[in-house]
């Protein structure tokens, strides 16, 4: 049973709340990992970018992880340690700044490598190389960089050895909400297709993926597999999960605005899957409600909606064990990671207003977005 201890009546809907006990609770989970492996663990920024909580997150994890050089920017200026960048390629008309900004930069492939290595070397930064061990744990093709075809990463068909010096480390990312039995089987594959250069390797970064603060999650096997490796190669290994960090931290908090009849009852929410919870269609997957059951497990079922135009903008099936009613409040679970970065503006829908709870309970207004940020964001 989720216990909120804050009341959403006195919040603006549609929002995002996060909660910062339970961030902290995550953060611990992730600082012991570091304390007993001495591994080094990043925020990657693409799952959770709400810098507003950078000064508590930096007080357990190592630095940022970046995706390109806005996150990179964001990662440096807001949170500080360390700062990694990886894209599946660079702009030369941004890389001076990626250079001057990120202490470890990863490629994608030996041309993009060859493309900037005479200006990287002379920075004294430190670089790697992104590698594909064709090994695929999971059903999720969207979120599979080891699918057929992928550009993500160099296969060991088309590993250059000869091209390796300046290269002081290794990255694999193949994992997406995932246990350690999937990061043990993805590095017998990457051991035994690239092993042989690791102990030209001064780190090997595992990437992201991992639900390491999930309930039902193998930290034994985690800290397994980062001892093997460190101790084998004498290397420093990084983690980069940016889920595992949220994951369980946030709410959606929607208010619905009208209910309608069509050979069943449909209740039409101030969000929308499309704006505020994307991944609902693109996974897809079906989120959690406070209080809500299945389709008819509970007396009064309802098909929850957005406010868009999309016909497909359809939230899923709920009961209930009373009927709706308009300004009726529903609570979404787990919402603050890569939800909230990937909300957008289509049909003008307002962005969700984000609240943070402090860990003395006291809600926080982070930031209010209005009809000026959707009216300059194309013009």
């Amino acid at each position: 049973m989720i216990n909120l201890n804050f009341d959403i009546k006195e919040l603006n809907t549609p929002c995002y709340i996060v909660d910062e006990a339970l961030l902290k609770k995550n953060l611990e989970i992730l600082k012991s990992v570091s304390d007993r492996t001495g591994c080094r663990i990043l925020l990657a920024q693409k799952a959770f970018s709400m810098f507003y909580l950078y000064p508590l997150i930096k007080q357990y994890l190592s630095g940022t992880a970046a995706s390109g050089l806005y996150e990179a920017k964001l990662g440096y200026e807001e949170m500080g340690g360390e700062t990694h960048i990886f894209s599946p390629a660079y702009r030369k008309e941004s890389f001076d700044e990626i250079l001057r900004i990120c202490d470890h930069i990863i490629f994608n492939s030996f041309s993009q490598w060859q493309k900037f290595k005479e200006k990287a070397l002379k920075s004294g930064r430190s670089f790697g190389m992104r590698i594909n061990p064709e090994c695929s744990t999971q059903e999720h093709g969207i979120y599979d960089p080891c699918s057929a075809g992928s550009r993500l990463g160099v296969t060991i068909a088309d590993f250059r050895e000869d091209l390796l010096d300046g290269i002081d480390g290794l990255h694999f990312h193949t994992l997406c909400e995932q246990n350690s039995d999937a990061l043990k089987t993805t590095l017998d594959a990457v051991e035994d297709k690239f092993g042989k250069y690791f102990n030209r390797m001064k780190w090997i970064n595992f990437g992201g993926g991992h639900h390491i603060t999930r309930s039902d999650y193998d930290i034994k096997t985690l800290i397994e597999c980062i001892d093997w490796i460190q101790n084998k190669y004498n290397v420093h290994v990084y983690l980069e999960p940016g889920e595992a960090i949220a994951l369980n931290t946030g709410f959606l908090v929607s208010e619905v605005v009208d209910i309608i009849q069509n050979s069943m009852n449909i209740a039409i929410l101030d969000t929308s899957a499309a704006c505020h919870m994307p991944d609902v269609l693109e996974m897809p997957y079906r989120p959690q409600i406070i209080g809500a059951g299945l389709p008819n497990e509970k007396p009064y079922t309802y098909r929850l909606g957005g406010s868009t135009c999309l016909a497909g903008d359809i939230i899923s099936d709920y009961s209930f064990d009373k009927p709706l009613e308009v300004s009726d409040r529903l609570v979404f679970i787990d919402m603050a990671h890569y939800t909230m970065v990937k909300n957008n503006t289509f049909n003008g829908m307002p962005l969700p207003t984000i609240y943070s709870v402090s860990t003395d309970r006291k809600i926080i207004e982070v930031k209010k977005f209005d009809y000026i940020d959707f009216k300059t964001r194309l013009s």
